[in-house]
């Protein structure tokens, strides 16, 4: 099997955590792991760390090497690090289309400085779904708590202000992000896909007191999920539906907007969150945190959320294997 794994800005804890994440399950599997980023910086990185992993570099690779590095156009990561990572991004995408790598796991990046850059960026899951062509993917997050409880958020709307979700909210992407819930449930072999579904208003509009999303589009979108064979319950009032979800009564919710889906996710899983793009012809996860320019190179990154993420790419290939 083979994993891809972009390293995200260079400046940030991408390989860091990459490296962190390797170390502790090498010795899981025998996958062989393609590092898209800069060699000298991860052979740095893992002698400070003192993890002694066995990178290679791609083009004198031994068959049997399972940590290959390479620099796609051998981009200077230290003059252009946004560049860096976005042409990182791309080379794994393009090496997953085009089948040779049987997953990809990404590293985080900066916004703001690809698109100061001069990129037109919004982030890593919709740079991924126009490389693939793919129109009509979901953002999902997923982690647990200490007590091996789950939450697994499918976003309805993802990178958009707030102002902007009730005119951006439609029936088509409230139906389409509880397709993909459900579906996710399947591809990681859980015995039932119930999905419970958040409404955008306080109480769910208070019967139309306050906001008529609820019975326009949200209703709607789940009376064509339920015919279309799904077991889906809502819309329910945001405030209760991830406690009823953490405790069993859900396998997956769908959020109406970012914070709403990522707030309890966070607070139970704060460290070992996962990200998982839904709806790519490829498989794709993701640390759920940022770059953490301010504990970069002080060697104190946490790699439980890039480990989660690692592992559960290596579950996905596994079953469409």
């Amino acid at each position: 099997m083979r994993i891809g794994i972009s390293l995200g800005d260079p400046r940030g804890i991408g390989s860091e955590i990459t490296l962190k994440a390797l170390a502790a399950e090498a010795a899981a599997d025998d996958i062989r792991y393609l590092l898209i980023g800069e060699l000298l910086q991860l052979q740095k990185l893992s002698s400070q760390q003192q993890l002694n992993l066995p990178l290679e570099e791609a083009t004198r690779a031994s068959q049997s090497a399972r940590f290959v590095v390479v620099n796609p156009a051998q981009v200077d990561a230290n003059a252009k690090p946004a560049d860096a990572a976005l042409a990182w991004l791309r080379h794994a995408g393009e090496l997953c289309l085009r089948n040779e790598l049987d997953a990809m796991v990404t590293a985080p990046v900066n916004k703001e400085a690809i698109v100061r850059a001069g990129h037109r960026f919004i982030g890593q899951t919709e740079f991924l779904s126009e490389l693939a062509g793919a129109n009509r993917t979901v953002m999902m997050l997923l982690g647990h708590d200490d007590r091996g409880r789950w939450l697994r958020v499918a976003l309805a709307t993802v990178h958009i202000a707030l102002r902007d979700v009730p005119a951006r909210l439609t029936q088509d992407k409230i139906l389409l992000a509880i397709e993909r819930a459900a579906e996710a449930c399947q591809l990681l072999g859980l015995p039932r896909a119930r999905v419970g579904v958040c409404g955008l208003n306080p109480h769910c509009g208070e019967g139309g007191e306050f906001g008529d999303e609820e019975p326009r589009v949200v209703v709607p979108a789940t009376v064509a999920a339920e015919a279309k064979g799904v077991d889906v319950i809502g819309p329910l009032s945001g405030d209760t539906v991830f406690h009823h979800a953490l405790h069993g009564e859900f396998d997956a919710v769908v959020a109406m907007y970012h914070d709403q889906g990522l707030a309890p996710l966070k607070t139970v899983a704060f460290d070992s969150g996962v990200n998982w793009t839904l709806g790519l012809p490829f498989i794709r996860t993701s640390p759920d945190h940022g770059t953490a320019f301010d504990i970069a190179g002080k060697g104190i990154a946490n790699p439980s959320s890039m480990i989660s993420a690692i592992r559960l790419a290596k579950q996905l290939a596994r079953y469409r294997r």
